[in-house]
């Protein structure tokens, strides 16, 4: 752990952090209260809380670096190896420039791309991966924007890892959509591969809770709806442009037939309270090493693969999140950890923070007083992770002037995939 800094240290290569806005929550709304944050890079997480300071900043104290900020997802050996998504924070201008120049400098990617046939389907294991070792699946088994020569919807099965070191696809007719089919399916995706069943297996449309779930327990498999599917997500948006549009039976224009539910936030349970909340930032270094030690370092939490993302930011970068101060943090976490956070945002409209987990929950996570000081903060929040391709995190504390967390959530924003 980094050691006891006062805000005399605040300065860190030139530069002051900037405060932060705190605010006490609980059942019956919230106040605002102001206070100085300074986030203290070093080993470990350490989220500084000190004196009041005696009135309101009269503008944004929020802010960040803007720095190139975009990942991409690094595909293995397969037969699809495209780089799945870029975020950049860049102008159009500049983006454009830099595309221009990784298609002249890696024109290997563009005829990998053009020799993918978009009829076969993906059976892939990392001869160098542990396959006793991965234990859960991310699934997916959806119609697809294609039709076949009946002229009804092709359905698909997609099976991967969080390290996309297990890739597994299948096409189905609209006829033997059930239970039973997908049974069989992911039955096949460990025999064909020579992997056991994994543990527990991600979902992320609601839709196919029922189908999914019976599936899987049928095989004594854990279902579980998450918006965690990162890898999934991504490399369904991939498979849109390198296969699923280069169909013979493509469809442009199709509307996903199951789209993601987005619905009203809900009060949040009892137990999920926290004693007061405020909006943080650490470096982007730091974020990866407490990724890196989380297993031994917390026993809650979840990361996300940074190097699979392949996140290119600066390690001095600013990465915005949201630290919680409880006095139960332990059963706080531990009830936190059973959720499946996917994410955290701002609605600056209600004055309030909302958490998303699972596939369709949303809770009013937090309310805060609304004034021209705290819109401004949680606009430039907003900015912050927007500027770090979505990249965000939650840190569960028993007190806010810890050197520790007992609960650490990395979480990363995505649109809806495009099938």
């Amino acid at each position: 752990m980094c050691e006891r800094n006062s805000l005399n240290n605040w300065r860190r290569d030139g530069h002051h952090r900037p405060p932060t806005l705190a605010f006490v929550c609980g059942r019956g709304g919230a106040r605002a209260m102001t206070t100085a944050t300074a986030i203290v890079a070093g080993h470990g997480i350490a989220f500084r809380r000190s004196l009041h300071l005696p009135n309101p900043p009269g503008k944004p104290s929020f802010s960040v670096a803007r720095p190139h900020a975009h990942y991409r997802l690094i595909v293995p050996a397969t037969p699809s190896p495209r780089p799945c998504r870029s975020i950049s924070s860049e102008s159009p201008t500049a983006a454009a420039a830099d595309t221009a120049a990784d298609e002249e400098e890696e024109p290997a990617a563009t005829s990998e791309e053009d020799d993918v046939d978009p009829l076969a389907e993906v059976c892939y294991l990392d001869p160098d991966a542990d396959a006793e070792g991965i234990r859960e699946w991310e699934v997916d088994f959806c119609s697809r924007p294609i039709l076949d020569a009946r002229g009804k919807k092709v359905w698909e099965l997609v099976v991967c890892d969080a390290t996309l070191s297990l890739q597994f696809t299948r096409f189905f007719p609209n006829t033997s959509i059930n239970s039973v089919t997908l049974r069989d399916a992911l039955a096949s995706v460990a025999s064909s591969l020579g992997v056991p069943l994994p543990d527990r297996a991600r979902f992320f449309r609601s839709q196919m809770q029922t189908i999914i779930s019976r599936a899987c327990n049928e095989l004594g498999v854990k279902a579980v709806p998450s918006r965690r599917c990162v890898s999934l997500l991504l490399w369904l948006e991939e498979r849109y442009e390198t296969v699923y549009s280069r169909h013979p039976g493509f469809q442009k224009g199709t509307k996903p037939l199951l789209t993601l539910d987005n619905p009203f936030a809900t009060n949040l349970p009892d137990n999920l309270f926290g004693d007061k909340w405020a909006f943080v930032q650490l470096p982007f270094d730091d974020v990866r090493e407490e990724v890196e030690l989380l297993e031994r370092r917390y026993a809650f939490g979840a990361g996300l693969d940074l190097d699979l993302l392949g996140f290119e930011l600066d390690e001095t970068t600013l990465v915005p999140g949201v630290a919680v101060e409880s006095s139960r943090a332990k059963p706080l976490a531990a009830w936190m950890n059973g959720l499946e956070i996917c994410s955290m945002e701002v609605d600056t409209g209600r004055a309030n923070l909302v958490l998303s987990a699972g596939v369709s929950t949303r809770y009013v996570y937090a309310g805060y007083q609304k004034s021209p000081a705290t819109t401004q903060e949680a606009e430039a929040w907003e900015a912050a992770k927007k500027a770090c391709g979505g990249l965000h995190f939650l840190a569960i504390q028993e007190n806010l002037n810890s050197d520790s967390c007992v609960g650490f959530w990395l979480l990363l924003d995505l649109p809806p995939p495009p099938v």
